[in-house]
């Protein structure tokens, strides 16, 4: 049984849609680095659903890329959290800008 494309592209915006909410309206660094891992989730079911039925790989290999770009994404931000935590004991975002050098 083939699922039609429209339905995994609603899929995928839906779980776009709850990332970039996630992303946008919490202030903890953890949860808006989940909110981008489901935006980046979003996007790979989106590529695989399309490359399904058009019946190429290119989707396939960009997934393999987001993947890529996920786990530097992850090892950069949770190296961010532990640092925060560590020198100002707080997961707050407004407590990152001593980062910038300012």
């Amino acid at each position: 049984m083939n699922v039609p494309l429209s339905h995994v592209l609603a899929v995928a915006a839906a779980l776009f849609v709850v990332g970039a909410v996630c992303a946008a309206a919490r202030r903890q660094i953890l949860m808006i680095l989940v909110g981008v891992e489901f935006m980046l989730t979003a996007a790979c079911i989106a590529f695989v659903g399309a490359a399904l039925a058009w019946g190429n790989l290119d989707g396939q290999a960009a997934v393999i890329i987001i993947m890529g770009v996920a786990a530097a994404e992850v090892g950069l931000g949770l190296a961010l959290l532990v640092h925060g935590r560590r020198s100002g004991g707080t997961a707050d975002v407004e407590s990152y800008n001593r980062l910038s050098g300012e």
